[in-house]
Protein backbone atom coordinates (compact mmCIF):
# COMPACT_ATOMS: atom_id res chain seq x y z
CA UNK A 1 0.00 0.00 0.00
CA UNK A 2 1.51 3.52 -0.63
CA UNK A 3 2.85 5.66 1.67
CA UNK A 4 1.45 9.15 2.10
CA UNK A 5 3.91 12.35 2.70
CA UNK A 6 3.23 13.50 6.31
CA UNK A 7 0.26 16.50 6.17
CA UNK A 8 2.19 19.98 6.17
CA UNK A 9 0.52 23.03 8.45
CA UNK A 10 -2.65 24.78 7.32
CA UNK A 11 -2.44 28.60 7.37
CA UNK A 12 -5.57 30.80 7.19
CA UNK A 13 -4.69 33.92 4.40
CA UNK A 14 -3.22 36.42 5.62
CA UNK A 15 -5.68 38.92 7.67
CA UNK A 16 -5.03 42.71 7.80
CA UNK A 17 -4.37 42.27 11.24
CA UNK A 18 -1.07 41.69 10.49
CA UNK A 19 0.90 38.12 10.61
CA UNK A 20 -1.79 36.39 12.72
CA UNK A 21 -3.16 33.54 11.52
CA UNK A 22 -4.17 30.17 12.76
CA UNK A 23 -1.86 27.56 12.30
CA UNK A 24 -2.91 23.90 12.53
CA UNK A 25 -0.99 20.55 11.89
CA UNK A 26 -2.15 16.39 11.29
CA UNK A 27 -0.01 14.12 13.50
CA UNK A 28 -1.18 10.21 12.74
CA UNK A 29 -3.97 11.44 11.51
CA UNK A 30 -5.34 13.60 13.59
CA UNK A 31 -5.10 18.16 13.65
CA UNK A 32 -3.96 19.78 16.02
CA UNK A 33 -3.35 23.57 16.97
CA UNK A 34 0.04 24.55 18.60
CA UNK A 35 -0.91 26.46 22.02
CA UNK A 36 1.89 28.91 21.00
CA UNK A 37 0.31 30.03 18.04
CA UNK A 38 -3.26 30.39 19.85
CA UNK A 39 -1.30 32.64 22.12
CA UNK A 40 -0.17 34.68 19.04
CA UNK A 41 -3.25 34.85 17.02
CA UNK A 42 -5.68 35.44 20.20
CA UNK A 43 -3.17 38.22 21.08
CA UNK A 44 -2.39 36.47 24.39
CA UNK A 45 0.67 35.61 26.00
CA UNK A 46 1.53 32.50 25.80
CA UNK A 47 2.55 31.71 29.51
CA UNK A 48 -1.12 32.47 30.49
CA UNK A 49 -2.71 30.45 27.59
CA UNK A 50 -0.63 27.36 29.53
CA UNK A 51 -1.94 28.74 32.69
CA UNK A 52 -5.49 29.00 31.61
CA UNK A 53 -4.97 24.86 30.10
CA UNK A 54 -3.63 23.62 33.42
CA UNK A 55 -6.75 25.48 35.35
CA UNK A 56 -9.45 24.08 32.83
CA UNK A 57 -12.22 22.22 34.65
CA UNK A 58 -12.09 19.39 32.69
CA UNK A 59 -11.48 15.31 33.44
CA UNK A 60 -8.06 13.76 33.42
CA UNK A 61 -9.39 11.46 30.07
CA UNK A 62 -10.78 14.09 28.34
CA UNK A 63 -7.31 16.19 29.22
CA UNK A 64 -4.77 13.41 28.23
CA UNK A 65 -6.76 13.06 25.07
CA UNK A 66 -6.97 16.37 23.88
CA UNK A 67 -3.84 18.08 25.17
CA UNK A 68 -0.33 16.74 24.84
CA UNK A 69 2.39 19.04 26.45
CA UNK A 70 6.16 19.53 24.98
CA UNK A 71 8.98 21.28 24.97
CA UNK A 72 11.15 22.52 21.95
CA UNK A 73 14.12 24.66 21.94
CA UNK A 74 13.57 28.13 20.59
CA UNK A 75 15.64 30.00 18.26
CA UNK A 76 17.99 30.96 21.22
CA UNK A 77 18.35 27.91 22.33
CA UNK A 78 16.39 28.21 25.38
CA UNK A 79 13.71 25.28 26.04
CA UNK A 80 9.38 26.03 26.20
CA UNK A 81 7.34 24.86 26.54
CA UNK A 82 4.40 24.01 24.38
CA UNK A 83 0.75 22.49 23.93
CA UNK A 84 -0.64 20.27 21.35
CA UNK A 85 -4.80 20.35 21.40
CA UNK A 86 -6.83 18.76 19.00
CA UNK A 87 -10.12 20.23 17.60
CA UNK A 88 -12.10 19.69 20.63
CA UNK A 89 -9.45 20.28 22.79
CA UNK A 90 -9.13 23.62 21.23
CA UNK A 91 -13.08 24.23 21.38
CA UNK A 92 -12.51 23.95 25.32
CA UNK A 93 -9.95 26.18 25.86
CA UNK A 94 -11.52 29.25 23.51
CA UNK A 95 -14.91 29.12 25.56
CA UNK A 96 -13.41 31.58 27.96
CA UNK A 97 -11.72 33.60 25.17
CA UNK A 98 -14.18 36.26 24.81
CA UNK A 99 -15.05 39.47 22.65
CA UNK A 100 -15.76 40.36 18.67
CA UNK A 101 -12.13 40.13 17.82
CA UNK A 102 -11.71 36.53 19.82
CA UNK A 103 -15.23 35.08 18.15
CA UNK A 104 -13.68 36.39 14.68
CA UNK A 105 -10.46 34.31 15.34
CA UNK A 106 -12.58 31.49 16.82
CA UNK A 107 -14.32 31.29 13.09
CA UNK A 108 -10.94 31.25 11.29
CA UNK A 109 -9.27 28.30 13.56
CA UNK A 110 -12.59 26.05 12.69
CA UNK A 111 -11.86 27.15 8.93
CA UNK A 112 -8.50 25.74 9.54
CA UNK A 113 -9.10 22.42 10.96
CA UNK A 114 -11.90 22.13 8.79
CA UNK A 115 -9.58 22.52 5.93
CA UNK A 116 -6.91 20.03 7.27
CA UNK A 117 -9.52 17.63 7.78
CA UNK A 118 -11.01 17.36 4.49
CA UNK A 119 -7.20 17.14 3.11
CA UNK A 120 -6.54 14.49 5.37
CA UNK A 121 -9.65 12.75 3.98
CA UNK A 122 -8.60 13.52 0.00
CA UNK A 123 -5.46 11.44 0.88
CA UNK A 124 -7.00 8.76 2.08
CA UNK A 125 -5.45 5.70 -0.15
CA UNK A 126 -7.82 3.20 -2.02
CA UNK A 127 -7.22 -0.24 -0.79
CA UNK A 128 -4.64 -2.48 -3.28
CA UNK A 129 -6.47 -5.96 -3.99
CA UNK A 130 -3.21 -6.63 -5.40
CA UNK A 131 -1.29 -6.62 -2.34
CA UNK A 132 -2.05 -10.14 -0.93
CA UNK A 133 -1.73 -8.91 2.95
CA UNK A 134 -5.45 -6.86 1.72
CA UNK A 135 -6.74 -9.77 0.34
CA UNK A 136 -5.84 -11.92 3.15
CA UNK A 137 -7.15 -9.02 5.89
CA UNK A 138 -10.33 -8.64 3.92
CA UNK A 139 -11.33 -12.43 3.58
CA UNK A 140 -10.60 -13.01 7.32
CA UNK A 141 -12.62 -10.50 8.50
CA UNK A 142 -15.75 -11.43 5.89
CA UNK A 143 -15.24 -15.04 7.55
CA UNK A 144 -15.69 -13.91 11.01
CA UNK A 145 -18.88 -11.70 9.71
CA UNK A 146 -20.39 -14.99 8.05
CA UNK A 147 -19.12 -17.30 11.14
CA UNK A 148 -21.43 -14.60 13.46
CA UNK A 149 -24.51 -14.58 11.30
CA UNK A 150 -24.29 -18.31 11.04
CA UNK A 151 -24.43 -18.80 15.17
CA UNK A 152 -27.50 -16.42 15.09
CA UNK A 153 -29.18 -18.30 12.96
CA UNK A 154 -28.07 -21.55 14.57
CA UNK A 155 -29.14 -20.13 18.28
CA UNK A 156 -32.67 -18.50 16.58
CA UNK A 157 -33.33 -21.70 14.77
CA UNK A 158 -33.13 -23.96 18.00
CA UNK A 159 -35.07 -21.75 20.09
CA UNK A 160 -37.63 -21.80 16.94
CA UNK A 161 -37.83 -25.67 17.45
CA UNK A 162 -38.01 -25.79 21.16
CA UNK A 163 -40.85 -23.42 20.62
CA UNK A 164 -42.66 -25.39 18.24
CA UNK A 165 -42.16 -28.10 20.50
CA UNK A 166 -43.67 -26.13 23.25
CA UNK A 167 -46.22 -25.46 21.21
CA UNK A 168 -47.41 -28.35 20.31
CA UNK A 169 -47.89 -29.95 23.83
CA UNK A 170 -50.77 -30.01 26.01
CA UNK A 171 -51.68 -28.19 29.54
CA UNK A 172 -51.50 -25.03 30.80
CA UNK A 173 -49.73 -23.33 33.88
CA UNK A 174 -50.45 -20.09 35.62
CA UNK A 175 -48.52 -17.04 34.92
CA UNK A 176 -46.28 -17.06 37.69
CA UNK A 177 -45.01 -19.65 36.30
CA UNK A 178 -45.27 -19.06 32.79
CA UNK A 179 -42.90 -15.99 33.74
CA UNK A 180 -40.41 -18.74 35.48
CA UNK A 181 -40.26 -20.47 32.41
CA UNK A 182 -39.85 -17.52 30.29
CA UNK A 183 -37.26 -16.05 32.31
CA UNK A 184 -39.14 -13.20 33.16
CA UNK A 185 -37.45 -11.85 36.22
CA UNK A 186 -39.18 -10.40 38.68
CA UNK A 187 -42.06 -12.89 38.26
CA UNK A 188 -44.31 -9.93 38.61
CA UNK A 189 -43.19 -7.73 35.56
CA UNK A 190 -44.98 -10.77 33.13
CA UNK A 191 -48.15 -9.60 34.64
CA UNK A 192 -47.54 -6.38 34.30
CA UNK A 193 -46.68 -6.47 30.73
CA UNK A 194 -50.04 -8.96 29.92
CA UNK A 195 -52.38 -6.38 31.71
CA UNK A 196 -50.37 -3.61 29.27
CA UNK A 197 -50.52 -5.79 25.91
CA UNK A 198 -54.66 -6.55 27.09
CA UNK A 199 -54.15 -9.94 27.97
CA UNK A 200 -55.26 -9.84 31.44
CA UNK A 201 -57.45 -7.41 33.84
CA UNK A 202 -58.69 -6.68 37.13
CA UNK A 203 -62.38 -5.97 38.22
CA UNK A 204 -63.05 -3.11 40.27
CA UNK A 205 -62.38 -3.47 43.94
CA UNK A 206 -61.32 -7.24 43.22
CA UNK A 207 -57.54 -8.33 43.23
CA UNK A 208 -57.27 -11.31 41.24
CA UNK A 209 -56.74 -11.28 37.32
CA UNK A 210 -58.80 -12.52 34.59
CA UNK A 211 -57.95 -13.25 31.01
CA UNK A 212 -59.62 -10.92 27.92
CA UNK A 213 -62.24 -13.38 26.37
CA UNK A 214 -60.47 -12.81 23.15
CA UNK A 215 -57.38 -13.93 24.54
CA UNK A 216 -59.53 -17.17 25.53
CA UNK A 217 -61.11 -17.22 22.58
CA UNK A 218 -57.80 -17.57 20.61
CA UNK A 219 -56.32 -20.50 22.59
CA UNK A 220 -53.78 -18.32 24.36
CA UNK A 221 -55.16 -18.07 27.88
CA UNK A 222 -57.57 -20.21 29.72
CA UNK A 223 -59.41 -20.29 33.49
CA UNK A 224 -58.63 -22.83 35.82
CA UNK A 225 -60.70 -23.75 39.67
CA UNK A 226 -57.90 -24.59 42.25
CA UNK A 227 -58.55 -24.31 46.05
CA UNK A 228 -57.12 -22.57 48.82
CA UNK A 229 -57.42 -21.72 52.24
CA UNK A 230 -58.62 -18.10 53.08
CA UNK A 231 -57.34 -16.22 56.78
CA UNK A 232 -60.39 -17.98 58.61
CA UNK A 233 -58.88 -21.31 57.75
CA UNK A 234 -61.85 -22.12 55.62
CA UNK A 235 -61.09 -23.96 52.44
CA UNK A 236 -62.21 -21.87 49.31
CA UNK A 237 -62.52 -22.35 44.92
CA UNK A 238 -61.08 -19.41 42.69
CA UNK A 239 -60.65 -19.13 39.39
CA UNK A 240 -56.91 -17.84 37.88
CA UNK A 241 -55.69 -17.14 34.73
CA UNK A 242 -53.97 -19.97 33.12
CA UNK A 243 -51.30 -19.98 30.09
CA UNK A 244 -51.93 -22.79 27.26
CA UNK A 245 -48.60 -23.73 25.47
CA UNK A 246 -49.48 -21.73 22.08
CA UNK A 247 -49.91 -19.00 24.72
CA UNK A 248 -46.63 -19.42 26.19
CA UNK A 249 -45.00 -19.54 22.99
CA UNK A 250 -47.16 -16.29 21.94
CA UNK A 251 -46.03 -14.59 24.94
CA UNK A 252 -42.12 -15.46 24.10
CA UNK A 253 -42.71 -13.48 20.91
CA UNK A 254 -44.11 -10.63 22.61
CA UNK A 255 -41.31 -9.87 25.28
CA UNK A 256 -39.23 -9.56 22.20
CA UNK A 257 -41.28 -6.57 20.49
CA UNK A 258 -41.55 -3.38 21.65
CA UNK A 259 -44.76 -2.41 23.52
CA UNK A 260 -47.18 -0.06 21.26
Amino acid sequence: MTSLPPAGPVVAPQSPEGDRNPVVVAKDGVVFADSRDVASVFGKEHKRVLQTIRELHCSDDFRQRNFVPFKIKDLTGETTSHVEMSRDGFSFLVMGFTGAEAAQWKERYIEAFNRMEAELRSRAAPIDWLDPKNVLGFVTALQAEVAKRDAIILEQGERLEKLDRIEAAGGSMCISTAAKTLGVNPIKNLFAILNARGWIFKRPNTSGWLARQEKIQTGYLEHADHLYIDKLGQERVASRVMVTAKGLVKIADLLTQKPH
